[in-house]
């Protein structure tokens, strides 16, 4: 046998253990990064809910009680501004996250601004109709909460194996994705004024 197969046969055999080794590194991060879109798909979806929900919110409170209209129309303003924002999560950026975040947070301010203004009519408040869209609206507003958070922890996982050394030598077209952050000033109780 010829002496120079030996480290030939070595060298081919350590290409091959990389090249799978690679293979698997990438196979995981496309698992993670679709982890992380599907997450987005729950945040979305959730969202989604609570601006269907508060069509009905809004017909429901229109049909039972004659009150300001600015409050009203502030909610269907919100509740459209906060549809029209759309998010691919594979190229997601720090600030379309916080464009969608800020469009969101006007709905939950416009809605919790009729909602304060729904104590002024104690028939409403006693209504079936409306009794359940608000359990069903705060039910959604936990969704939501939890959607979120699911979204970070996947981030978290896939932003972890990315930039890991020596992941990253492997992944070069995967960038660290934005976690989905507070809107500025969320940490201030809301103002309510009758």
């Amino acid at each position: 046998m010829k002496k120079w197969l030996i480290p030939v046969g070595i060298i081919v055999v350590l290409i091959a253990i990389i090249a799978f080794w690679s293979i698997g590194i990438k196979n995981t991060a496309l698992q993670k990064s679709q982890a992380v879109n599907k997450e987005w798909g729950n945040v979305s979806t959730t969202y989604q809910r609570r601006n269907d929900l508060i069509g009905n919110l809004v017909n429901t409170v229109k049909g039972a009680a004659d009150f300001e209209k600015g409050t009203l129309t502030a909610v269907i303003e919100a509740r459209a501004k906060a549809t029209s924002v759309t998010i691919d999560p594979s190229n997601v950026t720090p600030e379309q996250l916080a464009q969608y975040n800020q469009a969101q947070s006007g709905v939950s301010s416009s809605l919790s601004r009729l909602l304060v203004s729904v104590e002024q009519y104690p028939t409403l408040k006693a209504n079936e109709n409306f009794l359940k869209l608000q359990d069903e609206l705060a039910s959604t507003e936990n969704q939501i909460l939890t959607a979120r958070t699911r979204f970070n922890e996947s981030v978290q996982d896939y932003n972890g194996y990315v930039l890991a050394i020596p992941n990253n030598w492997f992944l070069s077209n995967y960038k660290e994705k934005p976690y989905f952050e507070a809107v500025a000033g969320a940490e201030k109780p809301v103002e309510v004024k009758f």
